[in-house]
């Protein structure tokens, strides 16, 4: 069957998650029901990350495998007119090799988080931003934040019910900007790694926001990491300034 990589974009808010799940919408259903619009007989989808509930995309990646031969720019429009009014998009199709996997042939997750620190609530950004009301100390969480590359145990940083095998992992990069904007600052944390843990990246987040607010120290962070301890972790950031970002192969699909 020939299959074809998607480039997926979506707001989260109204789904469970990507994961298809029983009488729940899901942004894998939402997929899979636009392509049995094209072919009925279109097996499972699989995709390189499988977002929580409320965690947005901009280059969640997903494969099909369809019945018969399509022009993948037809197959990307097709797609988009059966999403809709749904917020997911197609971003961009393309014609793979057999062997390519969504999943498995992914080599790096890219995310980033979105934290608002503003008095006022945001007006355009809502559920697409974490907002507090209380300013942050940018070099402070940097500072927590480096104890976090390389390779580590991620056990405090992980959900209680992850499926992952092991809690070691590899974090990349870690990196934190701060701009500013009308009445406050925004800050966008960005993490690489070629995989993520279940509900790491907003324990990460969450974490570095009491760093960032005086209730941690930098090096609580460090201690926190080395009790591989879930009670350690600072409180779990909300899904909404979550967004997968991009993900990379050893040959880019998409070029």
């Amino acid at each position: 069957m020939p299959r074809y990589a998607l480039k997926i974009e979506y707001d989260g808010r109204p789904f469970c998650g990507w994961q298809r799940q029983r009488d729940l919408p899901s942004v894998q259903g939402a997929v899979e029901a636009a392509l049995a619009r094209l072919d009925a007989d279109v097996p499972s989808i699989a995709a390189a990350g499988r977002t929580d509930t409320g965690v947005h995309a901009t280059g969640q990646v997903a494969h099909c495998d369809m019945t018969r031969d399509w022009d993948a720019f037809r197959l990307g429009e097709a797609l988009n007119h059966h999403l809709k009014p749904l917020p997911v998009a197609i971003l961009a199709c393309a014609a793979v090799d057999e062997d390519f996997h969504a999943r498995f042939s992914a080599l790096e997750r890219r995310y980033t988080f979105r934290l608002l620190s503003r008095r006022a609530p945001p007006a355009l950004d809502t559920g697409f931003v974490w907002h507090i009301r209380h300013p942050l100390d940018v070099q402070a969480m940097r500072d927590g934040a480096a104890h976090l590359i390389g390779l580590h145990d991620f056990t405090t940083f992980r959900a209680s019910q992850c499926q992952a095998q092991s809690p070691v992992k590899t974090l990349d990069a870690l990196q934190i900007e701060a701009f500013d904007i009308p009445g406050g600052v925004e800050y966008r944390f960005h993490l690489r790694a070629r995989s993520f843990l279940h509900n790491q990246v907003r324990s990460i987040v969450g974490t570095l926001e009491r760093v960032g607010a005086g209730a941690w120290t930098p090096d609580d962070v460090k201690t926190a990491l080395e009790a591989r301890d879930r009670a350690a972790c600072g409180p779990v950031s909300p899904p909404d300034g979550l967004c997968l970002t991009g993900v990379s192969y050893p040959s880019d699909p998409f070029a």
